[in-house]
C-alpha cells in the first residue's frame, strides 16, 4: 500500500530536482559564455579545464539513454528542461522565453558571444533554431502541434549579440496535414524591423505515428500526439 503522503513527497522531490537542474543550467551557461569571451592567460585556461573535467565526473556516472526521458520532464505539461532553445537546464539554450501576449506568441532572449558567427553577430543557424522553436510553439498554442516539415528563413540584416531580442510569430494557415506559421526576429528596441523572417510548415501526428517514432521514449505519453513534438 502506498504511503498516504507519497504523492506529495514525490512532487516535492521533483520540484527540488527541477530547481537543482535549473541552478546547474545557469552555472553551465555562465561557464559557456565566459569561456567564449575570455582572454585569460593560457595557464588559467588549462587550470579551468582541469577543474571542469573533475566537476563532470559525478554527472558522468549517472547517464540516461537515448530512449529514456529525463525524470524531471513532463511532456504533457510542456516541461522540457534540457530543450536546447528554451530549456532552463540546458547549457546550450540562451534560453528563449516564450509567452502569448494579446494573441501573439512572443519570444525574448539575449545571445552572448557563444553564438557568434560573423564578428559581433549571431550565427545564421542560431536564428533558424530560434525561429523553428518559436513557430513550433505558435502552432501548438493554436491547437495544431506537429513536427517541422519545412523552415524557410530570409536574412534581412545581421542579428546583434549581447542585445535584447524580440521574436514574434502567428499561424498563417491550416491544411490537411497540419499548420503553417510565420515569424520574425527583431531587436526589443526596434521590434517592427525584421532582421530575420521565417515561414514554416508543421505536420500533425496520428497516434500510431507518434507511437512508431517515439513510443519507447515517450511511454505512456506517446498515446497523445500533442506530446510528441517540441
Amino acid at each position: 500500500m502506498a504511503h498516504p503522503h507519497s504523492e506529495a513527497v514525490e512532487d516535492e522531490a521533483t520540484s527540488e530536482r527541477r530547481e537543482a537542474i535549473v541552478e546547474l543550467g545557469e552555472a553551465l551557461r555562465d561557464l559557456v559564455q565566459h569561456a567564449s569571451a575570455t582572454e585569460a592567460a593560457t595557464a588559467d585556461l588549462r587550470r579551468v579545464a582541469a577543474l571542469v573535467r573533475a566537476a563532470t565526473a559525478p554527472l558522468a556516472d549517472h547517464p540516461r539513454g537515448r530512449t529514456q526521458m529525463p525524470s524531471a520532464d513532463d511532456l504533457l505539461a510542456g516541461i522540457r528542461l534540457y530543450n536546447p532553445v528554451t530549456g532552463a537546464g540546458s547549457a546550450l539554450a540562451p534560453p528563449l522565453h516564450i509567452e502569448v501576449v494579446d494573441g501573439v506568441v512572443v519570444g525574448t532572449c539575449v545571445l552572448g558571444l557563444a553564438y557568434e558567427g560573423p564578428p559581433m553577430y549571431a550565427h545564421g543557424g542560431v536564428s533558424a533554431l530560434l525561429l523553428d522553436q518559436l513557430l513550433g510553439h505558435v502552432v501548438s498554442a493554436d491547437g495544431h502541434p506537429g513536427l517541422t516539415v519545412s523552415l524557410v528563413t530570409r536574412y534581412r540584416a545581421p542579428v546583434p549579440l549581447q542585445t535584447p531580442l524580440r521574436l514574434t510569430g502567428h499561424v498563417t494557415g491550416l491544411n490537411s496535414r497540419g499548420a503553417e506559421a510565420s515569424g520574425i526576429i527583431a531587436t526589443a528596441a526596434d521590434p517592427e524591423k525584421a532582421l530575420v523572417e521565417a515561414t514554416a510548415s508543421f505536420a500533425s501526428l496520428r497516434v500510431d505515428q507518434a507511437m512508431r517514432l517515439f513510443g519507447a521514449a515517450l511511454h505512456p505519453d506517446a498515446t497523445d500526439p500533442a506530446a510528441a513534438h517540441d
